[in-house]
């Protein structure tokens, strides 16, 4: 679940800082860089691990503050695929069962990855197993809060690095309306996760633990 990633990073310590250790300085500022951000096809960082070397540092005209390259190692989020990881029900929508773990909340597990045959109720918002037995169908909800054990079965990174601004078609400068124009704002400015973990529990033991703890 958790790896230590090797990075390498230029570290720009302002000159309040000299009178502390260059090291301490150092690991404060790429934990305020690093830690509880995504890195593309990384994962979730979460914390410095070591510092394995330092180069020399400099300082340029017109900047008191002084530039370090860095080569280190940090503490990050990403599990392998295949993976069987615990977590907690946060709701339940038409596109799945959405879950967290407490520090993660970007996992989602589709429809046709839980276990079948399923069917979502409307009224409850919830996903429910009609569970097969000799005495005929037992419906098994997936109500939120519960914990639900599954497997990592794929990882979708989406780069939301800034970009310049979108290029807009002009409209007729007679009879335009801006109205339009509005709306392709806001929709432009939803916002999506960085990384997002897709999950399944479409076998045997996988599902929510109060289903295989009875």
């Amino acid at each position: 679940m958790f790896v230590v990633v090797e990075m390498v990073d230029t570290v720009r310590i302002p000159p309040w800082n000299f009178h502390r250790q260059l090291n301490d300085a150092i690991a404060e500022e790429l934990n305020k860089k690093l830690a509880n951000k995504v890195v593309y096809n990384v994962g979730l960082c979460v914390c410095l691990y070591d510092i394995t070397k330092l180069e020399d540092s400099y300082i340029f005209p017109g900047d008191g503050a002084s530039h370090t390259k860095v080569h280190f190692r940090y503490v990050v989020f990403h599990p392998f695929l295949d993976e069987i990881l615990v977590g907690k029900i946060k709701y339940c929508s038409q596109d799945g069962v959405h879950v967290s773990l407490g520090f993660f909340d970007d996992i989602v597990i589709p429809p046709e990855s839980l276990q079948q045959p399923v069917k979502f109720d409307d009224a409850e918002q919830v996903w429910v197993w009609e569970y097969e037995t000799d005495e005929g169908a037992h419906d098994l909800y997936m109500d939120q809060g519960e914990e639900i054990r599954f497997r990592v079965v794929d990882e979708l990174f989406l780069d939301t690095s800034p970009t310049g601004p979108k290029t807009e078609q002009e409209a007729p400068s007679n009879t335009g309306s801006t109205t339009p124009a509005v709306a392709t704002d806001d929709s432009a400015q939803k916002k999506e996760a960085p990384y997002t973990l897709v999950g399944s529990i479409s076998e045997p033991g996988l599902g929510l633990l109060s289903w295989w703890n009875s």
